[in-house]
């Protein structure tokens, strides 16, 4: 099983289409493996961006998605239609990478930065002039880790909301359901990750 570079562009449209689609959750739930299939077409970009904005760290990206898609295989059964399929995935989304980010705070020795291959950081959406010069691809550099830092620092509640919001997307609403919190918690949690993160990015250049 393997996923796509952080954040590569994903077909919203193919994942949203199952969310009210009965026949194909009944499928689903019959252990059909054609629609498993597809449902992992639909969703693997977005669990995998979900997770590498969580996690910052494209390894452990890749190991969480594959975690998720064993979960929603094995708690398919178990879906009732209480949330939308797409928020029902974020959800297991979000408890793996929390799960993980709360094993890794007590092994501190198994921490590693998050970086690709390359050595390049994809964590965040900045966009890169192309071809640019030394001096600007440097600063470019120094921007993502400086924002990759940032985003790690926010505590989990605000992380997760601006990483749904901010990076996936999604609107207050789903986020909401996903973290099963209030409207009013969701747009006080992203406001006030704004605002931590205005304040790590100022006290890091």
């Amino acid at each position: 099983m393997r996923f796509p570079s952080p954040f590569r562009p994903f077909c919203y449209l193919c994942a949203s289409m199952f969310n009210g689609d009965p026949t194909f959750i009944a499928r689903l739930q019959q252990g059909e493996r054609e629609s498993f299939h597809q449902l992992y077409e639909a969703f693997q970009d977005k669990i995998y961006n979900t997770l590498y904005g969580l996690v910052q760290d494209e390894d452990d990206a890749l190991d969480l998605s594959q975690e998720v898609f064993i979960e929603i295989y094995r708690s398919i059964a178990q879906f009732r239609g209480q949330s939308s399929l797409s928020t029902w995935i974020y959800r297991i989304s979000v408890n793996k990478a929390l799960n993980h980010l709360q094993s890794k705070k007590s092994r501190p020795w198994f921490r590693k930065k998050a970086a690709l291959p390359d050595g390049s950081d994809h964590s965040l959406r900045i966009p890169d002039e192309r071809n640019p010069d030394p001096v600007t691809a440097l600063q470019n550099k120094e921007l993502k880790e400086i924002l990759r830092s940032a985003i790690a620092s926010l505590p989990e509640r605000q992380r997760v909301a601006f990483v749904l919001h901010k990076l996936e997307d999604l609107p207050y609403k789903e986020i909401a359901q996903v973290m099963k919190i209030s409207l009013s918690s969701v747009e006080s949690l992203i406001h006030r990750a704004k605002e931590n993160l205005q304040k790590a990015i100022l006290d890091r250049q």
